[in-house]
């Protein structure tokens, strides 16, 4: 038996039925990753010692006899944005290369009690700021499908460490499609869930409006489970919203399924196209209603996106100043600490933002950019609004294209940018979305985007559910 290839559930009930151990699993999955990651590069940092005295203290609890969760003893990747105590936590940063979390993220906390095994920390694109997980400071991370192609970001390493089989499942966050996209490239299932529905208490932020914390999976039970585990209201985080996760068995039959006419315009790739709409039509075969619907705002989705991150990473990202803590730089006078620190310490891509989002808060540019783009903000949720007065939930591409090619996008910001096309509307109206995994072109997955409205994450899982069934 592959100990690699089992789900959640097929873990739990081998540790249930005594077949092996937490250790025993725990112990494969770091084999594979020595096996695997120099050629992906999913991990910035393996926490074998955490992880081995985790997998100990899960198989006691096992063989107490006691009920114990569904992630007890079972192995996962954290993206390198949130906290896990006492291990360094980079955002993919040389700002923060040698920083050491204090304290454990919310969601980690509840992994912990739930009896998580941790391997590591898995790479971003610096700060979650793009899309391929080429902007990290520290490695490319590879399709493990195509290592010659990316892995979509910015949570690619999360993503990658799961399709490579050097995680049972993995925490990723999303900004602008920073778990659906690299889902989508590298044939996994993510969950955006609803803005609030997870607390961010330990994420390092860059758009705190849009920043979300959701599981990335190898099918749509396990992303449920992980879900389950770690959504929640938090007294640590003001906009975490108190609410009630209740199973929900959708049928298909009588389903009505949106399908906006904006998202299948020109610039997608046919064969793409041609993937979704087959998926589209076995939702059809299997009862569901399909129903054209528009959302005329979709095309400043992206133009008002890139004004809002930037200004709330502009914020955000002031704090790392060589002061308090990350890397610093000694000069002259305290302007020259500032100077040094930052120039030297973020990347390209973070300094794009920082100074697009400066200048758009900046004096006599306020209400043309930052508030303009709020008041666009408003026209997108109303598009949604609207549309689920007619629909149950809303099918889309994930992304235009398949996986792209390493270095492909690099050096043309714009071209990178316009990836999150279908995905940044979602995280502006502050609703669910799911990348489920509905086929392939050649060795590359593509993936189906599952919307739902707020808080209907049971709704979008158990669709999603009954989809992976059919392709």
């Amino acid at each position: 038996m592959e100990l690699t290839n089992l789900t959640i559930t097929q873990l739990h009930q081998g540790f249930k039925d005594k077949k092996f151990t937490s250790v025993e699993v725990t112990k494969a999955y770091l084999e594979q990753i020595k096996k695997t990651d120099k050629s992906i590069g999913a991990y910035l940092a393996v926490t074998e010692s955490l992880a081995l005295k985790q997998a100990e203290a899960a198989d006691k609890i096992i063989t107490s006899g006691k009920h114990f969760s569904m992630l007890c003893g079972v192995p996962c990747a954290i993206k390198d944005a949130i906290l896990v105590d006492g291990e360094i936590a980079t955002a993919g940063s040389k700002i923060l290369e040698n920083y050491v979390a204090p304290y454990d993220a919310t969601v980690i906390k509840k992994l912990k009690t739930q009896g998580a095994v941790i391997l590591g920390k898995t790479n971003l694109d610096e700060f979650a700021m793009g899309a391929s997980t080429e902007n990290s400071a520290y490695q490319v991370t590879k399709n493990p499908h195509d290592t010659t192609r990316v892995a979509g970001g910015s949570s690619g390493g999360s993503a990658a460490a799961v399709a490579a089989k050097e995680a049972v499942y993995s925490l990723g966050s999303d900004t602008g499609g920073s778990i659906r996209l690299p889902a989508s490239f590298c044939g996994v299932v993510g969950l955006n869930p609803t803005y609030g529905s997870v607390s961010r208490y330990g994420l390092i932020a860059f758009a705190s409006s849009l920043d979300q914390i959701g599981p990335m999976a190898k099918n749509v039970e396990d992303a449920k489970i992980v879900f389950e585990a770690i959504y929640g209201k938090d007294q640590n985080d003001a906009t975490s919203k108190n609410y009630q996760f209740e199973e929900s068995n959708i049928n298909l039959k009588g389903l009505k399924i949106g399908v906006p006419k904006e998202y299948f315009s020109e610039g997608i790739d046919p064969e793409i196209e041609k993937i979704i709409k087959s998926a589209i039509q076995k939702a059809k075969d299997a009862g569901a209603k399909i129903i054209e619907i528009s959302l005329p705002n979709t095309q400043y989705g992206v133009a008002c996106y890139y004004i809002i991150a930037p200004c709330e990473a502009s914020a955000n990202l002031a704090r790392f100043d060589g002061i308090k803590y990350g890397f610093s730089e000694t000069a002259d006078n305290l302007l020259g600490v500032y100077l040094q620190s930052r120039g030297r310490g973020f990347g390209a891509e973070p300094k794009r933002r920082i100074m697009l989002g400066t200048y758009a808060l900046s004096s006599g540019y306020y209400d043309a950019y930052y508030k303009k783009a709020q008041q666009v903000r408003e026209l997108i949720k109303e598009d949604f609004t609207q549309a689920f007065k007619k629909v149950d939930v809303i099918f889309s591409p994930v992304s235009p294209f398949a996986a792209f090619k390493v270095g492909e996008k690099a050096n043309d910001p714009l071209s990178m940018y316009l990836v999150d096309v279908y995905t940044v509307a979602v995280k502006l109206a502050g609703i669910p979305a799911l990348s489920l995994p509905a086929g392939k072109i050649g060795k590359l997955p593509v993936g189906l985007q599952i919307i739902g409205n707020y808080f209907e994450e049971n709704k979008i899982l158990s669709i999603a559910s009954q989809l992976e069934q059919l392709f």
